[in-house]
This record gives structure tokens, C-alpha cells and sequence, in this order.
């Protein structure tokens, strides 16, 4: 699958450790999974990982270890998700067909977003922090990305949008929202880490024709609280 959505610059394109074989490394490395990471095989999945630039999702100095298969802090005590928690979560939403239409539920730096929304996903995002929404939506617009924001307490959703094919949360809450469940179309998929900051879980839950929830734990996860409210700075 080529990824053609995206617009990109010269400084997209990176060199030395941003460059084309830091990306490829990264990939491998997912392709080929590891004790506590499960190989990822969607090719669809990895060749959007490969492509949208993780370097320009971060501050400056970190660029040189984007390609890395780890966290790294975007601010405001936030950070942007390890390589493989993007890919398996995208992977997980992918494995009942391609959802047209996701809600994700904490924008961050913007590069959950931007990696679906490679794969010709139309993405609605809701962010509580003003400072990295309007980060994120420079990014996106840079990158020609068909992504729609909010900034709003993403714990509501955006209700007056749904239903979503696919819902993603992108923080860690004691349980799930059933607002956000709510808000996923019978036969959607949606997928969360849920739990207490020393024992999470990320959970996938799909819904059928009916409404009935089907729910699977892909295993132990680290995120940042899902929080309530908004933060204009």
C-alpha cells in the first residue's frame, strides 16, 4: 500500500537518525516484535508508520530519537506514544476492515491522528489542552492531513458527530467512558487503556448489529491519565 495523502517538505523527509533507515529500523522492529511487544502485521499499518514523519511531532531537541520504539514527553506533562502502542492500537482498529470515520480521544502532539489519517481515515479529535491542539493542528496542516479538532474535555466525545466506526483513547481512564461507547456504530471497534497507572490494561471492545459489546485485552500498557475539563493554555 503507498501512503500518497500526505504532503511532504524537505524537513519531512529527515536525514541521518530522522532519515529513511532510522524509519526502516523502527519498522523492522515492529514487523519482528519482542518479548513484551507482539510483532504487528499489518503492512498497511507499518507502511504508515514508515511514512508519516514522527520527528516533526516532537520538540526539536528529541528529533534524533523519534525512530526509537519509545515515549517521549511533548509537554505539559503529556507525551507522545511508544511506536508500537500507536501501530497495535491502529492495527486493532483495522482487524474488522477499514473504519471511513474514528474519533480519538486526546490529540497530544497530533501523531495517532496523523497516522490514520494516512491510511485515508477521516479522524475527529478532541484535545483539553489549547498549547498542543493548536501544535497539532499546525502539523496537520502541513501535512495536507484530512483531520477534524475540538478543543473540548474529550471524556464528552463529539456526540454531535457520532456514530464513529472507530473510537481511540489515547489516556488511560479507571474504566471506560460509556459516553465514548455510545458514540461507536454497531459493528465499530474501540480501543482504550484502562486502569490505574501501575496495572493498565488496553482493552478492545466491538460492537455488533445488536449493541451487544464484545471486549479483548491486547495486554499491559503505560499512559497518561484520561482527564476531565479543559485547559485554554
Amino acid at each position: 500500500m503507498t501512503i500518497s495523502r500526505l504532503r511532504l517538505q524537505p524537513a519531512d523527509v529527515g536525514i541521518g537518525m530522522t532519515g529513511q533507515r532510522a524509519r526502516d529500523r523502527l519498522v523492522e522492529r515492529l514487523r519482528s516484535g519482542g518479548e513484551a511487544t507482539p510483532a504487528i502485521s499489518d503492512e498497511r499499518v507499518l507502511n504508515a508508520i514508515r511514512t508519516v514523519p514522527r520527528h516533526q511531532f516532537v520538540d526539536e531537541a528529541l528529533a534524533a530519537r523519534a525512530y526509537e520504539d519509545n515515549a517521549l514527553p511533548i509537554g505539559h506533562g503529556q507525551t507522545i506514544s511508544q511506536p508500537w502502542v500507536v501501530a497495535r492500537m491502529t492495527e486493532a482498529l483495522l482487524e474488522q476492515g477499514m473504519p471511513k470515520r474514528v474519533l480519538e480521544v486526546g490529540t497530544g502532539s497530533g501523531y495517532q491522528a496523523a497516522v490514520l489519517a494516512a491510511l485515508g481515515i477521516e479522524v475527529f479529535t478532541v484535545e483539553r489542552i489549547g498549547d498542543l491542539l493548536r501544535g497539532a493542528r499546525k502539523r496537520f496542516r502541513s501535512l495536507g492531513l484530512n483531520v477534524r479538532s475540538k478543543h473540548d474535555d474529550g471524556r464528552i466525545g463529539w456526540p454531535e458527530l457520532a456514530p464513529f466506526d472507530g473510537v481511540i483513547v489515547t489516556a488511560a481512564g479507571p474504566a471506560l467512558v460509556d459516553a465514548l461507547i455510545e458514540q461507536l456504530a454497531p459493528g465499530g471497534t474501540l480501543v482504550a487503556p484502562v486502569g490505574p497507572a501501575n496495572a493498565q490494561s488496553l482493552l478492545c471492545l466491538r460492537k455488533d448489529a445488536e449493541g451487544r459489546i464484545e471486549r479483548h485485552d491486547l495486554g499491559r500498557v503505560v499512559f497518561v491519565p484520561l482527564l476531565s475539563g479543559m485547559i485554554d493554555r
